[in-house]
């Protein structure tokens, strides 16, 4: 009767990890014992990242060990005990959502391993809404960040992501009333003042007033008056003191004729 740790090796996908014991190994690799009904092997180039001389110097028979599933043949599955990529390059494709640790920090953005072949990389303009001068203002090394895939370019190698892109857009609110009145000329207070401003100005300006007689234009005035009959005092005129009356009647006496 099957455990509850034994599945069919058809029902294994690449990159699921299991746990084994190694019953046999030789020149080219080990056998290992998954619980599956086919051995699991395990090629030599597969036993570490680093490369291998000899099969021992990494594993022994009896040993267990944690794997990774790589293909599934019908009289065998390959496995690896080096842990794969999340992602292969394939696999990354625009709009996807990956979780990972920032791994580099550089004035222009951040560099997150989020288990692709290379890191992504956050540039600084998508690391959150409004300025950012550096990316050691919004994210520290070592921490765990959700970003999106903008972009991937297999040919160079390069992933770009993006934090921003998760973040709501931020709505400005409206302005207040007074900023549009602004916007528009003045507030209603400044129109107001410029109004009192030009009433004030108005008040300011006198009303001409009659144009004033030179002493000698009074006594020639008073002299014709004196030469039809009649005497009037002309309005708004300033008293002469009784020196200057007399110079100018005895001035008149001489120069003008009186009517008899």
């Amino acid at each position: 009767m099957a455990t509850p740790d034994i599945a069919p090796a058809v029902a294994l996908e690449p990159k699921t990890k299991l746990s084994g014991k190694v019953i046999k190994t030789t020149l080219a690799g080990a056998l290992v014992d998954i619980g599956q009904s086919v051995p699991g092997v395990i090629h030599i180039s597969q036993l570490q990242a680093e490369p291998v001389n000899k099969v021992e110097d990494v594993v022994k028979e009896g040993q267990s060990v944690e794997v990774w599933v790589r293909r599934v043949k019908k009289d065998r599955v390959e496995l690896t005990m080096i842990e794969p990529l999340a992602f292969e390059w394939k696999e990354i494709q625009p709009d996807m959502i990956v979780k990972g640790k920032v791994v580099r920090l550089e004035t222009y953005g951040a560099f997150v391993d989020f288990g692709a072949e290379r890191p992504g990389l956050i540039h600084v303009s998508e690391l959150t809404r409004g300025y950012v001068k550096t990316a050691s203002e919004v994210v520290k090394e070592g921490e765990e960040i959700e970003a999106k895939v903008l972009d991937v370019d297999r040919r160079k190698r390069q992933i770009r992501l993006s934090m921003k892109a998760l973040q709501p857009e931020v709505i400005e609110e409206d302005k207040p009333e007074r900023e549009d009145r602004k916007a528009r000329g003045g507030t209603g207070a400044k129109r107001g003042k410029g109004k009192k401003q030009e009433e004030s100005y108005e008040m300011d300006v006198e009303t001409p007033s009659e144009p004033q007689l030179t002493a000698m234009q009074v006594a020639w005035q008073e002299a014709l008056e004196k030469s039809k009959g009649r005497k009037t005092r002309a309005k708004s005129y300033k008293s002469l003191s009784n020196e200057q009356e007399d110079l100018l009647n005895r001035t008149l006496e001489k120069r003008l004729p009186t009517g008899g």
